[in-house]
């Protein structure tokens, strides 16, 4: 998990006030790796912000829990809510936050920042919706800083693409050895996480 190569954590808090038959007040802790968090302020400088985590940032469709800038862009949006509240659901919130920041420099679809996260606390669940066939899945930890920008810069169709140049037809291979890296090779740029489709057998 990153927190075992970063052990400088930081603890984010949401504290949220309940109005008059609303839900009961509302805490949540959840760590995140080397962001520094701060609340949004009239004074804050997007262009300027790297490594922020940005506390009840305004976009267009309401404040998001957190916005999380590398760079002087928005990489991620993320979603805390109370334990009792799956996060995946949590995620179409995220979205429409994501959806709202139209002053951030991308655009993939409807969407201005790559990559969604919801938390209840104990559970994290991300999206990234570069490409429509991405789903959301659940993930042990946040990214680094780093991190979000690392994956920001990987071309996923560029590296199926060499996957797939990658010879099938070796005189050693069996056809069902054949059969089964075309399945792998499919199941990838499909974007699908099949557990047990990690094993490939071309050869060089």
């Amino acid at each position: 998990m990153l927190s075992r190569l970063m052990p400088q954590r930081v603890l984010i808090h949401v504290a949220r006030t309940g109005m008059a038959n609303s839900k009961e007040p509302y805490r949540h802790s959840t760590s995140c790796v080397g962001w520094d968090v701060i609340p949004h302020t009239p004074f804050f400088q997007p262009s300027k912000a790297h490594a922020k985590a940005v506390c009840e940032y305004p976009t267009e469709n309401g404040p998001a829990d957190y916005a999380l800038f590398v760079n002087g862009r928005i990489l991620g949006i993320v979603e805390a809510k109370k334990l009792s509240l799956g996060p995946q659901n949590v995620l179409v919130q995220a979205q429409r936050y994501s959806e709202g920041a139209t002053s951030n420099p991308f655009q993939f679809g409807e969407c201005r920042v790559p990559f969604l996260y919801s938390t209840n606390g104990e559970v994290v669940w991300f999206h990234d919706v570069r490409s429509p066939l991405e789903r959301s899945r659940r993930v042990g930890d946040y990214p680094t800083p780093a991190g979000l920008e690392e994956r920001l810069g990987r071309d996923f169709d560029g590296d199926v693409q060499k996957l797939l140049a990658l010879s099938n037809n070796h005189p050693r291979l069996r056809p069902y050895q054949i059969e089964a890296n075309e399945a792998v090779e499919k199941a990838i740029a499909d974007r699908k996480r099949p557990g047990s489709t990690s094993r490939s057998f071309k050869m060089a």
